[in-house]
C-alpha cells in the first residue's frame, strides 16, 4: 500500500520516463505501467493510487514491485514456476473471439435475423 505521507508519489507518465530503457533504447510506455497495476506481471501487481484524474505510483512501490519480480522461485515449493494470477476475466485470445463470433453468427442465422 502506498503511503503518500512518506513515499515519493509520481504520475505513471513520469515513472515511465524514469525507468531504464528497454530493447533498442525504447522507453517504457505508460500503458505498460497501467497493465502492471491492473493485470500485473507474472502474478505481481504494481501498487498505484488515483490522484484526481491521474494514476500514480511511488518510487518505493516500483522498488517493491521489481524486487518481488526478481525473487528466485524455489524449486519444489507449492506453486513452483510462474506465479498463477488466476484467470483474467475479459481477455480472450484471437481464436476464442473468432469462435464466439462464428457462434453468434450461426445463432442469428438460425433466428432469421
Amino acid at each position: 500500500m502506498i503511503d503518500t505521507t512518506s513515499e515519493a508519489v509520481i504520475a505513471f507518465a513520469q515513472a515511465a520516463g524514469e525507468l531504464p530503457r528497454r530493447r533498442r533504447g525504447r522507453k517504457v510506455h505508460v500503458s505498460c505501467l497501467y497493465r502492471w497495476s491492473t493485470a500485473g506481471c507474472r502474478g505481481v501487481v504494481l501498487e498505484s493510487i488515483q490522484v484526481g484524474a491521474t494514476r500514480c505510483t511511488s518510487r518505493e512501490a516500483l522498488q517493491r514491485f521489481f524486487e518481488r519480480l526478481s525473487q528466485p522461485v524455489q524449486a519444489g515449493a507449492v506453486g513452483a514456476g510462474r506465479p498463477n494470477p488466476g484467470r483474467i476475466v475479459g481477455r480472450r485470445t484471437l481464436a476464442q473471439r473468432q469462435r464466439d463470433s462464428a457462434e453468434a453468427g450461426r445463432n442469428l442465422a438460425g433466428r432469421g435475423a
